[in-house]
């Protein structure tokens, strides 16, 4: 049974929900949607408050947005509506859901497995050439050449980061995770990430979601990138370290996965590779690059196994044959099949 908190409705419910989204520790990404998302509605409905909506104007504001957003971002935003008034209404502060029967009723859904933008190998190489900021190449290159999630590339510290490089080694302490001892080039992401919580010195604005520690090989490309991007970097207040950090605001500061967001976005815009309200199967953002890393390895390795490793799938029988014979088995695959970004010798 539901407990009713108040019987009032507050002067601003949106913000109410927020609040709760937040003491439910819900990251700043998700509210923010929320927000985006409800504020919208708000404007919609104008001289109503969101408690006194019917169900007529939820359904006139999601047939509003059709053809303005893909079918599944207008059943994402329905999703985040009927949230928003289930919980309101679960705590008491509304007497009902008017979007039950628009969920009911609507037929676009949420596409869990979109098919994706097809980049081939050659244009990706061509969209990396137009980029010439050196934090800007590093970090996208590192997204695309180890899949890893844009909250794992936040999290990365000197310490999860082994390149074989004598001027890196006399300027940076780097890889000195025992994971990555006599694993040279390479880099460690760890399972013990969370929003909130201090790791290495420094509270984390990003959680890692792999439920095992994972050494991703570097090949000569990204080690390239990497340190172009370290002689650089400028310094930071942080004890963790973090590789990549801010150049412009936030200066020396960790970015967070918004920023990285926002530095990709700036990019496949230019090139007709994002549009706002486009969907998953037509925008390439930083999750994308983690879907082309899949299918380019797997296409090439024909190793589902070594790709469920790199990704950081869980499945206790791939990550302990791979991590006790990693030098075999995953480095030496992953260097004869990783494409190439920067070289044209290999396609």
């Amino acid at each position: 049974m539901s407990s009713r908190i108040t019987t009032e409705e507050p002067e601003d419910p949106i913000g109410y929900f927020l609040e709760d989204l937040t003491y439910h520790g819900k990251s700043e990404r998700t509210r923010t949607s929320y927000e985006r998302v409800l504020r919208r509605f708000e404007d919609f409905i104008e001289n109503k408050s969101p408690g006194e909506a019917t169900h007529r104007d939820c359904m006139a504001f999601i047939h509003s947005i059709r053809g303005q957003l893909a079918d599944s971002t207008v059943a994402t935003y329905a999703a985040y509506l009927h949230r928003f008034y289930a919980y309101m209404t679960q705590v008491g502060v509304f007497e009902g859901n008017p979007m039950t029967l628009v969920m009911e009723e609507m037929d676009e859904t949420v596409d869990k497995d979109p098919t994706r933008r097809d980049i081939p190998i050659a244009e990706m190489r061509t969209f990396l050439a137009g980029i010439s900021h050196p934090l800007h190449r590093a970090l996208i290159c590192t997204l695309l050449k180890t899949g890893v999630r844009v909250g794992e590339l936040c999290n990365l510290d000197l310490r999860d980061l082994s390149i074989d490089d004598p001027e890196l080694a006399a300027a940076y302490d780097l890889g000195t995770r025992p994971a990555l001892a006599n694993r040279p080039d390479s880099l460690y992401v760890t399972p013990d990430a969370t929003v909130g919580e201090v790791l290495n010195g420094e509270e984390r604005t990003a959680s890692n979601k792999r439920k095992r520690e994972t050494v991703i090989p570097i090949d000569d490309e990204l080690a390239h990138e990497l340190k172009a991007w370290l002689a650089i970097r400028p310094d930071t207040p942080s004890p963790a370290q973090p590789v990549f950090v801010g150049t412009s605001e936030g200066w020396g500061q960790r970015l967070d996965p918004e920023a990285v967001r926002h530095i990709v976005t700036r990019y496949t815009k230019a090139v007709g590779w994002y549009r706002p309200g486009g969907g998953a199967s037509e925008n390439v953002t930083p999750h994308y690059f983690r879907h082309f890393f899949t299918t380019h390895l797997r296409d090439r390795t024909g190793d589902r196994g070594i790709v469920k490793y790199l990704r950081g799938d869980v499945a206790d029988d791939i990550i302990d044959t791979y991590t006790h014979n990693w030098g075999d088995q995953v480095r030496e695959t992953y260097e004869r099949n990783i494409y190439r970004l920067v070289s044209k010798s290999v396609v």
